[in-house]
């Protein structure tokens, strides 16, 4: 939900002076297709940000639930709706064409904060007209991702944030992050610069394009985003829609409420595994964690909660990965390992988390069972995370370890649900982070 508490008007009269600075533009900064950026073109473009919100990029697939992923967008105007976990008195926003077949072009693209929780309308007064290297439009070249320019609009933490895309050339398949339990929506033609939502008659529950929110402004410890990397269960599956509940939103929350606020944005994919590609699940995690998670801006702690899918894969009969190889613990842990190895190459703390209970799931079985005990038990006792979370034990249920507690159950047997997610965020040592 948005912050209750708004800029005063001198912090807004200063934010709107600090737009004549920012007419002249800045530098665009591009990233190679394994999330890297190219060098800033001046100095304040390479003046630090941080990240606020973040989604995973996804190959176009049919999913879940219907999306556009597939078809695209032509002459149309695309509204997405995102809760940034950090404030400042500048934006920008990450676009990624990562699985577009041909170059993406942007017509035009706004940002403003969002009028009321949710819904396509924006506050009037809070629109910006977004540039890329001081122009209105921008083509994303195929497999890469480009920032904006700054916009001098001011946030606060827990702001809600829409995002908007002028689509006007047909797009083809586009690159996309299936699983978002938020409301994203589409009008005919341009509708980029409307602050109201009638327009905007279509909607989904996937985020286009849309890669990331950074915020700069006051100064920050360096390094203290946290990123959350995993499976479903990071992504929030089964958590209420438009009301921000994953357990990244849940930690997000516990920290500015312990008086140590901190970033924290959500690296998950559903269906992600940590060894294995997927059409609908994402690339692995050792092929997206750099992309996902070490380039990020500002980051410096990940927690990796991941492997569920790859043991219990092998379990269910759903068609959706099929076949599907029997993992060993071993094989798990080794994947893990080059997840750590990934984390402190690039300087961050590594975190590592506990497999939640999956008995009584169509991912449970004996040999699925087995490894995610073994795999636990090295969580907990190898000392190679610099420290773990136990979500085994805090969500487990006291009658029978073996499945989640009824009252974090979302109903699978697999994915918490709200009050779950909620469990999962006080679980952790915020000493840790």
């Amino acid at each position: 939900m948005p912050s209750q508490t708004r800029q005063s008007t001198a912090r807004k009269s200063v934010v709107l002076a600090a737009a004549l600075a920012l007419t002249a533009g800045l530098a665009v900064t591009g990233a190679r297709a394994d999330g890297g950026e190219r060098p800033a073109t001046n100095a304040r473009a390479a003046a630090p940000w941080t990240a606020a919100w973040a989604a995973s990029p996804q190959r176009p697939s049919i999913g879940f639930k219907p999306n556009w992923s597939e078809a695209g967008f032509d002459d149309q105007t695309l509204r997405q709706v995102v809760r940034v976990t950090e404030g400042g008195d500048r934006a920008r926003v990450r676009l990624s064409n990562a699985y577009g077949a041909s170059p993406l072009h942007i017509e035009a693209a706004t940002v403003a904060r969002t009028e009321g929780a949710k819904g396509a309308a924006v506050e009037k007064g809070s629109l910006r007209r977004l540039t890329f290297g001081g122009k209105r439009s921008v083509t994303v070249p195929a497999g890469e991702q480009l920032s904006s320019d700054a916009a001098a609009l001011g946030l606060d933490r827990f702001d809600s944030v829409t995002v908007t895309l002028r689509l006007a050339r047909t797009t083809g398949p586009a690159t996309f992050h299936a699983q978002s339990f938020a409301t994203s929506y589409r009008a005919q033609g341009d509708h980029v610069a409307d602050t109201g939502g009638a327009a905007f008659r279509e909607s989904t529950e996937s985020w286009y394009y849309l890669a990331g929110v950074d915020v700069r402004g006051a100064k920050r410890p360096e390094r203290d985003a946290v990123v959350l990397f995993g499976d479903s269960i990071t992504d929030g599956f089964a958590s209420s829609t438009d009301r921000n509940r994953r357990w990244s939103d849940a930690l997000a929350e516990r920290l500015a409420a312990a008086g140590t606020p901190r970033p924290v944005v959500n690296a998950g994919i559903g269906g992600n595994m940590v060894l294995n590609d997927s059409a609908w699940f994402g690339d692995k995690s050792t092929t997206r964690f750099a992309r996902d998670v070490t380039n990020l801006p500002n980051a410096g702690t990940v927690v990796i909660l991941e492997g569920l899918n790859d043991i219990g894969f092998s379990e269910t009969d759903k068609p959706t990965y099929k076949p599907a190889p029997v993992v060993s613990a071993e094989e798990l842990i080794d994947g893990h390992r080059k997840l750590i190895r990934a984390a402190r190459a690039k300087g961050l703390k590594v975190v590592g988390a506990t497999l939640l209970p999956l008995g009584g799931s169509d991912h449970y079985g004996k040999h699925a069972a087995a490894v995610s005990d073994a795999f636990n038990t090295w969580v907990r006792t190898s000392g190679e995370y610099d420290g773990y979370v136990d979500f085994d034990k805090a969500l487990a249920d006291p009658q029978d370890p073996e499945r989640i507690r009824p009252a974090y159950d979302s109903g699978d047997h697999l994915h918490p649900n709200d009050a779950g997610y909620r469990a999962m965020a006080r679980a952790v040592d915020l000493g840790s982070l």
